[in-house]
């Protein structure tokens, strides 16, 4: 069996001997050394000067929105996973989806102000698959409107916009360390601000709102990561650099192999430096992507249909026009990507491809 993504794990010895050490330490969780050691190497690694290691990346959106104050209308695209919408809704705010870019599959910014009310608090939107959105552009419409910008850059651990890393954009970036991710803790997110004072208010509410052991500031959840999922993210974030390049050359190889079939590719902005997270392709028609879906899971092979279906059609949102969301999210496949995929594994995907587009 091939699935569309398999986790990287590191060899196990060096799990294990920071195991050894929680073991020694009896220290599982509530901001042991192990995630302030992984915080730390994580701001160096990615040259910023504050974030937090939390649960996750859906509590880290969750944890922004609270800490900004969002209320009303929060503008976001209807192309991403569920948790973008979700954590909006579940902070009790509501979704006003703008439409996306048929090329770079990240939010319009030309359609944003006329989504703009006196109810919009916030510009929430995804950089798709790792790949910028046109950070630009929307800083200029947030300032312009007085609006907050948060960054569902969950996709983008090593992608670089202007040379700096992603995550160093926007009030507040947020990314997820999920097992799935090409840097992972198992489960894991962070959220990262250039702000001290906003970073200081979050560390309250990763953790009930503690200030000590009997004084509380503010109201808190429990947003904390505990020491084996720090360990894991430790031992992962060694090898990092050797996970992006063979991403990187893996995903060179699909196009070597997939150029002759009639599919197209999502467009990587300018001045972004993409991490290859993902490989998206995009079919002519739905029937033609459901068709070349079920050719490979015959032959035991598992893509996935990200991002299906568009966020606007989800039950609890109003229902709202993304033409092309819509659109895109019926004919786009990602196809297997991971660590330890082989050439001759991505030479079988690729030949079942070409194979089932001849017959249709």
């Amino acid at each position: 069996m091939i699935p569309v993504t398999k986790p990287y794990l590191p060899l196990i010895e060096k799990y294990q001997k920071y195991v050894e050490g929680i073991y020694q330490r009896h220290w599982l969780t509530n901001n042991g050394p192990l995630v302030n050691e992984l915080e730390l190497r994580l701001k160096e690694y990615l040259g910023l000067k504050h974030l937090l290691y939390v649960g996750n990346g859906t509590i880290a959106l969750q944890i922004a929105i609270k800490v900004l104050e969002l209320k009303g209308e929060i503008i976001t695209t209807p192309f991403s996973y569920v948790a973008t919408t979700s954590s909006i809704v579940w902070e009790g705010s509501q979704p006003v989806f703008v439409d996306i870019d048929k090329e770079t599959l990240n939010i319009d910014p030309n359609k944003i102000e006329e989504a703009i009310t006196k109810k919009t608090s916030a510009i929430l939107a995804t950089h798709c698959f790792g790949n910028a959105c046109d950070i630009d552009a929307i800083d200029t419409i947030a300032k312009k409107h007085n609006l907050k910008v948060i960054y569902d850059a969950a996709h983008c651990f090593g992608t670089k916009y202007k040379g700096k890393s992603i995550f160093e954009y926007g009030d507040i970036s947020t990314t997820s360390l999920h097992a799935t991710k090409l840097m992972h803790s198992v489960e894991g997110g962070l959220v990262i601000t250039k702000d001290p004072e906003l970073l200081k208010s979050m560390a309250y509410m990763r953790n009930f709102g503690h200030d000590g052991p009997d004084k509380f500031n503010g109201v808190g959840i429990n947003g904390k990561n505990s020491e084996f999922h720090a360990a894991m993210g430790l031992a992962v974030l060694d090898d990092v650099h050797e996970i992006l390049l063979k991403r990187k050359e893996l995903s060179h190889y699909y196009d070597q192999k997939l150029s002759v079939l009639n599919v197209s590719k999502q467009k990587i902005i300018r001045e972004c430096t993409f991490n290859f997270a993902y490989y998206p392709i995009l079919f002519e028609t739905e029937e033609k992507c459901l068709a070349s879906k079920k050719a490979l899971e015959i032959n035991e092979i598992f893509p996935r249909r990200y991002f299906y279906p568009s966020l606007s059609s989800l039950e609890y949102v109003s229902k709202q026009n993304s033409e092309i969301s819509d659109d895109i999210s019926k004919r786009i496949l990602c196809l297997p990507l991971y660590h330890s995929l082989s050439k001759e594994e991505q030479d079988m995907i690729s030949r079942i491809l070409i194979r089932n587009s001849n017959y249709n």
